[in-house]
């Protein structure tokens, strides 16, 4: 059979003023029309003849009709704004039985009743013809990647298909963060909490100025795919609790983020002996850490939350608010009492 290709149709630009279609600066949305650019963020997904599809935010449908035209079995689009829905039907319109348009926001859609479940696969086994593409809100873009690398590390939500592949736009400077090396500038959470779960490849950058209405950052699109066996073998929850404690004080040595994991009254003894569980240098900048070094430190972290039930609930933000509210009773009380002196 003849590959897939769609009739001719309206432009997207046609298509952006047949429907009156305006970017909402408060949704961060950017539109791409050139569809050279959108073949070759499709492309960066791999072979996608007969594959089914979810797409993030279509919005006009510039990559919609890139993946169309890479002959998918089933395009699945999930859409929040009501206003790019016409637009999308006269695509679907265009490839009967090929595309449901589904009216939502892809942070509650379950993803996981989304494709067939005869598509599923054994997580060792090569990644399942399922895929995710899409040109993210600079909004959205970083809570639903943590979002999905959650997913993967319980293996639920898009991935309860196997080893889901992402093919993803975000901020050029977010982008650098996800990819970034052990001891570079942009190395944060972000680069941790990815490279642990998934291999990630930036794999090209646009321009700006290829985008209506242009932003001031350039994009990059990311291409993810989940590791057989992740790099630290702990809960997603309780790596993130030490990855972002650890890089919240980026510019000190690293032991200053590994304090902060323990009640004031014990901080300094535990943060020490997590510290030499790990074989960890204190002195080590954040971004100097490799993801061993936070495999050994989440490994030991958890040891200590084993022996001590109450640990992992600790919170060193509640605990700074409740000394607050106690320094702010006492003046309070103080004042009351110079009041009747």
């Amino acid at each position: 059979m003849a590959a897939f290709r769609l009739p001719p149709l309206p432009t997207v630009r046609e298509i952006i003023k047949l429907f009156n279609l305006r970017a909402q600066k408060q949704l961060s949305q950017n539109f791409l029309l050139d569809l050279r650019l959108t073949d070759k963020i499709v492309r960066q997904a791999g072979k996608l003849k007969d594959a089914h599809v979810c797409e993030v935010g279509p919005g006009p449908g510039g990559i919609t009709r890139s993946i169309l035209n890479a002959d998918v079995a089933q395009l699945l689009l999930v859409e929040k704004d009501t206003r790019f829905i016409p637009g999308l039907q006269m695509l679907s319109e265009a490839a009967p039985g090929k595309v449901h348009i589904v009216h939502g926001d892809i942070l509650t859609y379950k993803m996981e009743r989304a494709f067939p479940k005869h598509l599923q696969k054994k997580w060792e086994d090569d990644p399942p013809n399922v895929h995710i593409i899409g040109n993210l809100p600079f909004s959205v873009s970083t809570p639903l990647i943590i979002r999905w690398l959650e997913n993967v590390s319980n293996r639920d939500g898009p991935f309860v298909y196997g080893r889901t592949r992402m093919t993803l736009t975000f901020q050029k400077e977010v982008a650098e963060r996800l990819t970034a090396t052990t001891g570079s500038k942009q190395r944060s959470r972000l680069s941790i909490m990815s490279q642990y779960l998934c291999t990630v490849q930036n794999c090209f950058t646009i321009p700006g100025r290829a985008f209506v209405p242009k932003p001031e950052v350039d994009v990059s699109v990311v291409h993810f795919t989940p590791l057989v066996q992740p790099k630290i073998q702990q809960p997603f929850k309780l790596v993130e609790k030490v990855v972002k404690s650890v890089f919240q004080f980026r510019r000190k040595y690293c032991c200053r983020g590994v304090e902060i994991l323990f009640p004031e009254a014990e901080r300094l003894e535990k943060s020490e002996q997590m510290l030499m569980l790990a074989d960890v240098d204190p002195t080590l900048r954040p971004a100097q850490l490799s993801i061993l070094h936070f495999k050994n430190l989440c490994d030991a972290y958890r040891k200590m939350c084993d022996e001590n039930t109450n640990l992992f609930s600790y919170n060193y933000r509640e605990e700074l608010k409740q000394k607050k509210r106690i320094r702010k009773k006492g003046h309070l009380e103080q004042s009351e009492q110079e009041d009747q002196l």
